[in-house]
């Protein structure tokens, strides 16, 4: 196997750095002989010797161990090992086959603690009440945690889009996007964020960024980032917000719609990095693992004080078909409350004009045609008709180009005139280079008829 060498010192470390793989093919041993053999059967005795004999050289050298997968490669104490064979590779498949990502060992580990693992994986399905830690630590489990994965390598073989909002910001969203990252992260780490934060970054949501024309475009354009959780559940917020709007709700629901878009992905905070943004198809185990999400997010929000009480109810059901019997959880054929069907159609409108690591975002009237797709089967037509109407054809912060070959960002829209925006002139195809001076698409000529028409929606460019 190939270690990484720059120094005699980092050959000597290497020297007593345990072999991943061979740690990996331990655990997967012990595992799988645990789920088929009773406690104490020679073979899993003999399972539990050998992953011994791998892990405690390291541990009496180091004091700890962290065995980890990231982009597919065997890490050990952050060192990364390249794969030599085909074997190798599916060792680590069979490692993340047994549900497990990131595990860290610490000096003092017993080998009664290492079966008690054992039973708790072949036994364990993620639990929507107890955090793994709990759980492990109610078994005697106190020198082992399963973590999240540490983005030591997202360097895939795809294109690398910013992980957070290019350009400058309105203001009061960038400092939503603030607090959000604060609270979101939070709950990543099991606290509990304060009441008062949770108030503040509401109120901040509806009273000024709503009402923020730069904040509006920003939201409802083609972003050139990933949406991480707390950037895309505020603009999955402000979303919402406009679609309650729409359809009339009064202010206190609208209270409750905004604050349950806000927190409808918290249990995302507890999937693995590496899943999220996994730029391949998902295995069985690691959809398993993203379809647990919106219960997982619902248990934390009812342990969670002061929130509304349809907070949870949206968490948990923003992934179920608006009739009822479809989607997930598996919740039977009961039909999800009418704020979570809102959420889920702000959800994946924002999803779709968000980039991914393997896909560019979706232009505006792209995402839209994808509710149009999904509507009557997955998402509510009404809901969906009166949302397309609240963002209408050309949302603000839209690049696109007239009749008249003339490029500018929508500025300004019109509910009597949607199709004939104000816009703002640019500079090339950057929307953050805008010049003086407006011009009106619905302007017409002497006949009565428009002088110029949007001939199409562009990618904006950047830099």
């Amino acid at each position: 196997m190939t270690r990484p060498s720059t120094s005699a010192a980092v050959a000597d470390r290497d020297e007593i750095l345990a072999d991943p793989i061979a740690a990996m093919k331990a655990f997967i041993a012990l595992v799988r002989s645990t789920g088929l053999y009773p406690s104490g059967h020679p073979v899993v005795e003999q399972a539990l010797q050998s992953l011994e004999d791998v892990v405690r050289p390291h541990l009496d050298a180091h004091g700890q161990m962290r065995l980890e997968v990231i982009g597919g490669d065997a890490h050990v104490d952050a060192q990364p090992f390249r794969q030599e064979s085909d074997a190798h590779g599916q060792v680590v498949r069979d490692f993340q086959s047994i549900g497990l990502d990131s595990v860290h060992l610490t000096a003092g580990v017993t080998p009664e603690e290492l079966s008690a693992l054992a039973v708790f994986l072949v036994r364990h399905e993620a639990s929507d009440d107890e955090p793994v830690s709990a759980a492990l630590a109610t078994r005697g489990v106190t020198h082992v945690t399963l973590g999240r994965l540490l983005p030591l390598d997202t360097r895939w073989q795809t294109r690398e889009w910013p992980e957070r909002p290019a350009g400058p910001l309105d203001p009061d969203y960038a400092e939503a996007l603030r607090l959000a990252e604060e609270a979101l992260g939070g709950f990543g780490e099991g606290r509990l964020p304060e009441a008062r934060a949770i108030r503040d970054l509401l109120q901040l949501l509806v009273a000024k960024v709503a009402q923020s024309q730069a904040a509006l475009g920003q939201i409802l354009a083609v972003k050139q980032y990933e949406n991480h959780t707390y950037c895309h559940s505020v603009n999955v917020a402000i979303l919402s917000l406009l679609l309650g709007r729409q359809v009339g709700l009064e202010d206190t629901t609208i209270a409750a719609l905004v604050e349950g878009a806000l927190l409808h992905d918290v249990g995302k905070t507890r999937v693995p990095i590496a899943i999220i943004k996994k730029p391949s198809a998902l295995s069985k185990r690691e959809r398993r693992v993203i379809e647990r999400h919106p219960s997982i997010g619902a248990a934390i929000l009812t342990r969670t004080p002061t929130l509304g009480p349809l907070t949870p109810t949206i968490a948990l059901e923003h992934h179920r078909t608006w009739q009822g019997g479809g989607g997930y959880p598996d919740l039977g054929s009961a039909r999800p409350h009418v704020l979570s069907q809102m959420v889920m159609i702000a959800d994946t409108y924002e999803a779709a004009t968000g980039a991914r690591s393997y896909r560019p975002p979706l232009l505006p009237e792209e995402a839209c045609l994808i509710l149009a797709r999904l509507s009557g089967e997955r998402l509510n037509p009404a809901l969906v008709r009166a949302f397309c109407s609240a963002v209408t054809f050309f949302p603000l912060g839209s690049l696109v180009r007239t009749t008249l070959d003339e490029v500018g960002v929508v500025v300004r829209t019109s509910a009597d005139d949607p199709l004939h925006p104000v816009i703002a002139p640019v500079d090339g195809l950057n929307p953050s280079r805008v010049r003086p001076g407006e011009i009106d698409t619905r302007e017409r000529g002497a006949n009565g008829d428009y002088v110029r028409h949007i001939a199409e929606t562009l990618r904006p460019v950047t830099g």
